[in-house]
């Protein structure tokens, strides 16, 4: 296993340690994968595996072809994080979690099916962005990962780009360029959606939404 390798086992698992400790991640619910140097394939965390209480060496070794090459046997969400990875060059790391109020607000009713919740603050706009529904399919569902790349190219297509999906009954799904920043938009997707189901505020207004894109380069 060369540094690198070792590094981000590491990293992969101090992150699910903290979405697990913080009740982001619950039972066997929920993985994380990461892309490594071209051609060498991903790492992603054991099918059924605990988040917090993953080990670095269990990791599962996957080649670019999904064929497995080292540590427990892989998620069965493989197949959906590889598609991710095709459709999103830019991604690095994606992490799925069956987060409370996200799975809590497709049972009630998201906002709309092309924006799960409005844009209620700042930093959900700068930090998200737009996160479509995608309707349900059993875990593990090929369909479910080609209803996913086609999200994300429709959203490259409009100049949006996304950084998370919500699968309906499920749960997130967010990508970034490391496991520390997908899971800080895994913490912003979950917060505003507590604060939506909380108190249904007003949207904010074009006007301050051009302010931040204007400001802040936020991609809405």
């Amino acid at each position: 296993m060369d540094f690198e390798h070792s590094t981000l086992r590491i990293e992969i698992c101090r992150v699910g340690r903290s979405l697990f400790e913080r009740g982001y991640v619950h039972a066997t619910a929920g993985n994380i994968s990461v892309r490594l140097a071209e051609g060498e394939g991903f790492l992603i965390t054991p099918t059924d595996a605990c988040l917090g209480f993953l080990r670095p060496e269990d990791l599962a070794h996957v080649a670019p072809d999904g064929r497995q090459l080292a540590g427990a046997k892989a998620s069965k969400t493989l197949a959906l994080h590889r598609r991710i990875y095709e459709a999103e060059p830019t991604a690095h790391c994606v992490i799925h979690t069956h987060s409370t109020h996200l799975v809590a607000l497709t049972l009630a009713g998201v906002w709309t099916e092309h924006d799960i919740v409005p844009p209620i603050t700042p930093y959900y706009v700068m930090k998200v962005g737009h996160v479509p529904l995608i309707r349900y399919h059993r875990p593990g569902d090929p369909a479910a990962a080609e209803a996913v790349a086609a999200a994300i190219l429709r959203g490259q297509r409009s100049g949006t780009p996304l950084r998370a999906v919500m699968l309906d009954r499920l749960g997130p799904n967010v990508w970034h360029e490391s496991p520390a920043s997908a899971m800080a938009v895994l913490e912003e997707l979950e917060e505003t959606a507590r604060l939506w189901l909380m108190t249904k505020p007003a949207p904010l207004s074009d006007a301050q939404i051009n302010e931040l894109r204007s400001q802040f380069g936020a991609r809405w």
